[in-house]
């Protein structure tokens, strides 16, 4: 029986990273050969179908959902751990609330936004508009993983904190939120691969305009958007190949530096 289990384990093992491998193989065989410096022209024409203005666009995306899910998600993710009763029925309603946000489709999102922020808001297609579906649609997430990390840092450094002396505020900052912070990272960071692959939600609320954003109330596309539109079409199937190669090296990209922040962390927590 051992032997079975232990051949069935290596068997989807394999499944699940000979699949990935495929999937990765694929994308840049067949992007990596039509990548060209057209691609990468400051403007967007029809000549060139540039992703530029789309991989700044996906910049801006990211920072600015961040700069509003991160703070909120996180100190809610502390009042939930730090400070409301373990007991309190509304911290369990809370909880089933965020479990439920997660799961839901991205394109509810999308229609949420539509009509809160383009329609009666009054922001139209807009940087802004996305930016606060996209923000909306991570919270839940961030709010999650922060509180799980909070939850595994053991109260025995709570309790040494409080009988140094430290006050309540102190030991959070100085003593849980250091352990906590790698598991706060991974939500961060999933939240950062769910907005930049992010096409329905976007769509209805950022727009597909082709030009770089002037301002907050300006429309346009990411990254993941223009290679939709690309495939879509049927006219620019090479280039939508190409800019998935881009897509997959941003990725990998901010992957990798949170990764390494939260590496950083980790140690700083241990010593």
């Amino acid at each position: 029986m051992d032997k079975v289990l232990r051949g069935l384990t290596y068997f989807f093992t394999f499944v699940t990273f000979g699949t990935l491998a495929f999937i990765l193989l694929y994308i840049l065989v067949t992007g990596i050969p039509h990548l060209s410096t057209d691609l990468f022209a400051w403007k967007y024409t029809t000549g060139n179908v540039s992703m530029t203005p789309a991989i700044i666009t996906t910049l801006y995306l990211v920072a600015g959902s961040l700069l509003i899910a991160v703070p909120l998600g996180v100190f809610a993710g502390f009042y939930l751990v730090e400070y409301a009763g373990k007991n309190n029925k509304w911290v369990e309603a809370i909880r089933i609330a965020t479990d439920t946000l997660t799961g839901v489709p991205s394109i509810v999102f999308g229609l949420f936004g539509m009509l809160a922020f383009v329609s009666a808001a009054g922001f139209q297609y807009s940087l802004i508009s996305g930016i606060l579906t996209s923000a909306i649609m991570v919270l839940p997430l961030i709010i999650r993983n922060t509180e799980e990390a909070l939850m595994s840092v053991n109260d025995s450094l709570r309790n040494a904190s409080f009988g140094l002396g430290a006050g309540k505020l102190r030991t959070i900052f100085r003593i849980v939120l250091p352990v906590a912070m790698p598991g706060i990272l991974s939500g961060i960071i999933l939240s950062v691969g769910r907005i930049v692959g992010e096409t329905a939600a976007l769509m209805y609320t950022l727009g597909t305009a082709t030009s770089l954003p002037t301002s907050l109330f300006s429309s346009g596309r990411t990254l993941a958007l223009h290679m939709y539109v690309l495939s879509s079409e049927g006219l620019h199937r090479d280039q939508a190949n190409a800019t998935a190669v881009i897509l997959l090296i941003v990725v990998l990209a901010i992957n990798g530096l949170s990764t390494w922040i939260s590496g950083r962390f980790a140690k700083g927590g241990q010593n």
